[in-house]
């Protein structure tokens, strides 16, 4: 499987110069930042974070401002706030998505912001990308109801429509990428450690 460090893209690189977006990806400034990991690699060391408050019953409010990346602290963004609710088949107010919506929406945008990088790299001009996602839970779990019931998805589907001039195989293989590259398809199907603690 080809990825953005391998050698072919060099020579993509060259033939790309006189186009420097592709898919309004800016494929020079992508090259550029793998030529700069790789010879300083302590730069790719990324800390991303989120604070919540619980503001009543199932509602609760994230925001998303500073980062830690490159080598130094970035809290130049306007905060981003994210409410969190359930509906009321769930004891909650619709006052925005439940969490678990938003794991699927966050899996959706690592997944696409992937498979357009890595398109892009490969000068692959895409006109089009959706997709739609499935997530099977069994609340028995949740509620504590059953030990044998998953605490979670049991199954997550992914389904994808890429409108470009490749064949079958080749939007096959820029999924496949994707797969492999998104960190938060990563985080989500292999075990991560995740640390859950009170704080004074």
């Amino acid at each position: 499987m080809i990825h953005l460090y391998d050698i072919g893209y060099k020579e993509r690189r060259r033939d790309m110069a006189q186009e420097k977006k592709v898919n309004g990806v800016d494929v020079e400034q992508l090259f550029s930042t793998i030529e700069g990991i790789k010879k300083k690699p302590e730069i790719a060391k990324f800390k991303f974070r989120a604070t919540n408050k619980w503001v009543d019953g199932t509602h609760n409010r994230a925001t998303i401002k500073d980062f830690y990346g490159a080598g130094k602290e970035d809290n130049s963004r306007e905060p981003l706030v994210f409410e969190l609710d359930e509906p009321p088949v769930l004891l909650g107010k619709n006052e925005g998505a439940n969490p678990v919506e938003y794991l699927l929406v966050a899996l959706s945008g690592c997944l696409t912001t992937s498979l357009i990088a890595h398109a892009s790299a490969k000068g692959i001009k895409v006109r089009a990308v959706e997709s739609r996602l499935e997530g099977d839970l069994d609340l028995r779990g949740f509620l504590g109801i059953s030990e044998d019931v998953k605490v979670g998805f049991e199954k997550i589907r992914v389904y994808f429509k890429i409108d470009a001039d490749i064949s079958a195989q080749q939007k096959e293989d820029l999924i496949r990428m994707a797969q492999k590259y998104s960190p938060v398809y990563n985080s989500i199907a292999n075990p991560v450690p995740v640390i859950v603690q009170h704080e004074e």
